[in-house]
């Protein structure tokens, strides 16, 4: 310092800070060799708060107004400096101007994933972000646990670390709540509640206080979202069937306005009609016969249709006048086992009511 600056310092006797910075948490008064004359006017602004620093110690503290730097005013810094009859000579002190204004819209995330377990889709990675408010609530504490000896101390030096304690404490909150995965957006606010109630506690360490918090998202992985909206999609589809149909009509409607379309696209959209004629008969075929059962014959009347074991071999199907010709000619007999459909198993054809009276014109087989 010059000369000149440095006499000019003695001379002054008004204390303050203009603010005009938007991330400024703390700022120190530059006075050489820390001089300040006895008298002197202190005027802190609304939203400020003055810290006077003795020797590393914390001494006084004012809040907004204007005061004249006597012993009366000072009473900590006065019995530290052991002035038992007052003074009037400049002394030496440090003057840290704190600002305890609201900082708002800071932001935090996760940078990594936080693992939970759902109740649904079991283990879960989630990542969520937000905004946050905070203000100096006890400067003295401030300068004490953070600032130090620093005469210039900004917002970006202590962002990182208060994201830090938010992220830390969202795996707790998640867990402690034993909300739903699906569920969770639908209570933002009250996450956001218990979050900001879990970590005041640790920002009031360091003088802190958050006065806001919100949590503006909370997202599962990529693939998992994915997933889920295949999921949603076919809940809204609903009907397969209708919605084949539905697009088919669009594609007929498409076709309809664009009648000179290239061959292409004619190729492609009967390729989807034939697609979407084929599904719609695999939907509408009946159910078939559970395996191991013999099929029915297609275009017959199935409950006419039989068939016949011997030999552990099964033949057919025949309909029932083939079966009494078998019955006549004495290669079916009343011990013969005959399945037709609707059976749960096979029985002998004496058991038939609509064999009986071939089975009982009809003699036995010779013995040999």
């Amino acid at each position: 310092m010059s000369l000149w600056e440095k006499a000019t310092a003695e001379l002054l006797d008004i204390i303050e800070w203009t603010d005009d910075s938007s991330d400024t948490l703390v700022w120190r008064f530059p006075r050489f060799d820390n001089e300040i004359k006895y008298g002197s006017q202190l005027i802190v602004r609304p939203s400020q708060a003055a810290v006077f620093v003795d020797r590393g110690n914390i001494a006084d503290v004012f809040a907004s107004g204007q005061h004249q730097l006597t012993t009366n005013n000072l009473p900590v810094l006065s019995t530290l400096m052991g002035w038992k009859y007052g003074f009037h000579s400049p002394f030496k002190a440090e003057v840290y101007f704190v600002n305890t204004r609201n900082f708002t819209n800071l932001k935090w995330g996760t940078k990594n994933p936080v693992i939970l377990r759902d109740q649904e889709f079991g283990p879960v990675r989630l990542r969520s972000f937000g905004t946050y408010v905070v203000r100096v609530h006890d400067p003295a504490k401030f300068i004490k646990e953070i600032v130090g000896t620093g005469g210039h101390f900004t917002l970006t030096d202590i962002s990182e670390q208060l994201r830090n304690l938010i992220v830390s404490r969202l795996a707790d909150t998640l867990g402690e709540c034993g909300i739903p995965v699906l569920d969770l957006a639908a209570n933002y606010n009250e996450l956001s509640a218990l979050l900001a109630k879990n970590i005041a506690p640790e920002f009031l360490e360091y003088g802190l206080e958050i006065t806001k918090l919100l949590i503006e998202n909370i997202s599962l992985p990529l693939e998992v979202e994915q997933t889920l909206d295949k999921k949603s999609s076919m809940g809204i589809i609903g009907n397969l069937d209708n919605f084949v149909k539905f697009q088919a009509a669009n594609a007929m409607e498409a076709a309809a306005k664009n009648p000179g379309g290239d061959a292409s696209a004619g190729v492609g959209m009967g390729m989807g009609f034939a697609m979407a004629n084929q599904m719609g008969r695999m939907m509408a075929a009946p159910q078939v016969a559970p395996p191991g059962d013999p099929p029915p014959l297609p275009g017959s009347d199935t409950e006419k249709i039989y068939f016949v074991g011997e030999n552990g071999k099964k033949a057919g199907p025949f309909d029932q006048r083939t079966i009494i010709g078998h019955i006549q000619a004495g290669s079916v007999t009343g011990e013969s086992l005959l399945w037709k459909q609707g059976m749960a198993a096979w029985e002998k054809a004496d058991s038939f009511g609509e064999f009986k009276t071939a089975l009982q014109t009809t003699p036995p087989p010779l013995p040999e």
